[in-house]
């Protein structure tokens, strides 16, 4: 029994000395599961973006680039676009900057330091749906408790008030308002994501370097500046491509607090192809909707991840 063993150890011996084969055996189920769970439906997304697919008749029926054409030059998809790019450039902006806030405060001890951490990380862990819920009805048109603050610090229905002399703004009814609400909720369940990122990169900045620079006489903005930003700037890159990536791909908070009004002053690529391919039932033209956020996706996170290369490097 023993003999067998040995031989049975022996005859598998190569495959563990062998990193090369050993790496490859390991990254398989990660591969395996991409391939399934990505893999799979961008092929479909594909398929059905060069066909007249719909939901009452899914068999594909190949017509070229017909449904590509007919997206670029439907308007609602060119505002669509738009709104994305500033839906995704404007939020990651405030996170960028308000982490880094966050990230810093957190450092500092403080009493009630866990409880505070616990309440910057609940917009992420508690469910989307839930939050946004609860959002809408801060944002109400009539119950909103913002608009009853600002009323009462007079900055809201008064006749020389400076928001205007209605008693509400009308959050999501309002185009402008409409996609400043959105931001500042996607803002608020992002947040939380890139501080504990941040607040990672922070952490691993040695101490030393600091000390030293505040000896040398740097001032709080020179180290900022000059050590930590550039230090902490790889770490940052990711948290944005993060950021980007789920960004990107976001629905739940312009279903639930918009559904991309009004007159689509807040519809993004990721709803309008729900609402084209789902709601609408043209499986084409929604899975082509879809796959334009494939290149740009793409891009974004090459140039995020050379940039990191190009920091770690230097």
């Amino acid at each position: 029994m023993t003999m067998s063993k040995t031989l049975h150890s022996g005859a598998y011996r190569h495959v563990w000395d062998n990193e090369r084969l050993l790496s490859s055996l390991m990254i398989a189920p990660a591969i395996l599961y991409i391939a399934v769970l990505i893999g799979f439906p961008l092929v479909l997304a594909i398929l059905y973006s060069l066909s007249s697919a719909t939901t009452g008749d899914p068999s594909i029926s190949f017509v070229g680039l017909r449904n590509f054409i007919a997206v670029i030059q439907d308007p609602v998809f060119q505002k669509s676009l738009k709104n994305t790019f500033i839906f995704t450039v404007v939020s990651q902006m405030l996170v960028i900057v308000l982490s880094n806030i966050l990230a810093r405060a957190l450092l500092q001890e403080f009493k009630g330091k866990r409880i505070v951490r616990f309440l910057i990380l609940l917009p992420w862990t508690a469910p989307i749906a839930l939050g946004t819920i609860g959002w809408m009805w801060m944002l109400d048109s009539i119950f909103s408790p913002i608009d009853w603050v600002l009323r009462y610090a007079g900055l809201l229905g008064a006749p020389d008030a400076v928001l205007g002399t209605n008693p509400n703004l009308y959050w999501l009814g309002v185009p402008g308002l409409a996609m400043s609400s959105i931001i500042i909720v996607h803002t608020w369940r992002m947040l939380p994501l890139a501080t504990v990122i941040l607040l990672g990169g922070l952490t691993a900045i040695p101490k030393e370097i600091l000390d030293a620079a505040e000896v040398d006489g740097a001032g709080f903005w020179r180290r900022l500046f000059q050590i930590t930003l550039p230090l902490l700037l790889p770490i940052m890159s990711i948290a944005v491509l993060f950021g980007v990536v789920f960004t990107f791909t976001d629905i739940a908070v312009v279903y639930i607090l918009t559904q991309g009004g009004p007159f689509h002053s807040t519809q993004v690529l990721a709803s309008w192809a729900f609402f084209k391919g789902i709601e609408s039932g043209d499986l084409a033209q929604g899975a082509a909707i879809a796959l334009f956020l494939f290149p740009v996706m793409a891009a974004a996170a090459a140039l995020i991840l050379r940039s990191v290369r190009r920091r770690e490097v230097t």
